[in-house]
């Protein structure tokens, strides 16, 4: 058997993909997709991120993920507050996922990437780049147009637009 480790070996590859999902958007759902086609088992973990302040519970985050990546089989979605290489480490993960969209992200998740991986040796980080035509999408992009009353159906899934819309929008 050459260096992959033995979990890897039996076919049990598992990957953790965290984010604080505030909303879901469809460059979220795309990085789950090619995870879920990378790995055996992708956990998406909603996160609590202390700097930022969310406009959905925990709860209805892990909602909006299941109902949005449902169909992808091998997703499963949970929440964790606490660190990340603690999370992965008790899922027995060998990999983190994370989605870069331009240089800036990448120098934050290379500089996580290195913490995580002193904190959490067997794990390794696995970037996946945006597609195009998601390079410019975030949670605050989606906030911004829809607290303005905007069209948010090209940027979130549409099973979930209504209700984001629904909370974000502060016009009538």
């Amino acid at each position: 058997m050459n260096n992959l480790s033995s979990t890897a070996a039996r076919g049990r590859r598992i990957a953790v993909c965290p984010g604080s999902f505030d909303p879901v958007t469809l460059g979220h759902l795309d990085i789950m997709q090619r995870a879920s086609q990378l790995f055996d088992r992708v956990i998406v973990l909603v996160s609590v991120n202390p700097k930022k302040s969310p406009s959905f519970t925990p709860e209805e985050r892990v909602e909006m993920i299941k109902r949005t990546a449902g169909h992808l089989k091998n997703i499963e979605v949970e929440t964790f507050d606490g660190l990340l290489a603690d999370f992965v480490r008790q899922k027995k993960a060998t990999a983190i996922v994370k989605g870069l969209r331009a240089v800036t992200d990448f120098e934050y998740e290379f500089q996580m990437a290195l913490a995580n991986k002193k904190l959490c040796p067997e794990a390794e980080t696995v970037f996946l780049v945006t597609r195009s035509e998601n390079m410019y999408l975030s949670s605050s992009v989606v906030k911004q147009i829809a607290s303005f009353g905007g069209d948010i159906s090209g940027f979130v899934p549409p099973q979930i637009k209504d209700f984001i819309a629904s909370r974000l929008c502060v016009r009538e």
